[in-house]
């Protein structure tokens, strides 16, 4: 049997000047991502918090802290790593009862931590470049199939 080349061929940037001026620009400047991100994230929010909320909302407010937290990783808002893991805590307890018991909803203390955790990843989206954006995705991509992420299971699978 033949061995496998290691070779692989790199991507090509066909405007490169574009290219440069897109990583250097804000994510609150691009609407594409930035508007759609922050107001996906509040929709979630708001959801959970009229009491018709879903595991999908649940799941946005993951990703959300989980980008907070790799953007803290690369330098933004690095001061407030502590307030930013209460709020993965306290979505990671709400999603844990929300699989349990089929009730997502938040208890007082965890909702001043995700209210905190909201204004904050608001203020790092405004801050951040598009590139340091793709580099918090890496960040949290990597960690996820390092297999390094907490994991939201039924206390069924989790015992067994």
């Amino acid at each position: 049997m033949r061995k496998r080349s290691k070779y692989r061929p790199k991507g090509v940037v066909l405007d490169v000047m574009t290219y440069v001026k897109s990583g250097i620009q804000t994510v609150a400047s691009v609407p594409e991502a930035g508007v759609n991100l922050q107001l996906r994230n509040h929709m979630a929010f708001d959801e959970i918090m009229k009491g018709e909320p879903t595991s999908f909302h649940a799941n946005d407010l993951i990703e959300a802290f989980n980008i907070a937290e790799a953007l803290a990783i690369l330098g933004i808002g690095n001061d407030y790593r502590a307030e930013i893991w209460a709020a993965q805590d306290a979505v990671f307890n709400m999603a844990k009862r929300g699989v349990d018991k089929g009730s997502y909803r938040f208890n007082a203390s965890e909702l001043e931590a995700v209210r905190f955790g909201m204004d904050l990843h608001d203020e790092q989206l405004r801050v951040a470049t598009v590139k340091e954006m793709e580099q918090a995705l890496v960040i949290v991509n990597k960690t996820i199939k390092a297999k390094k992420a907490r994991v939201v299971k039924k206390r069924e699978e989790a015992n067994a």
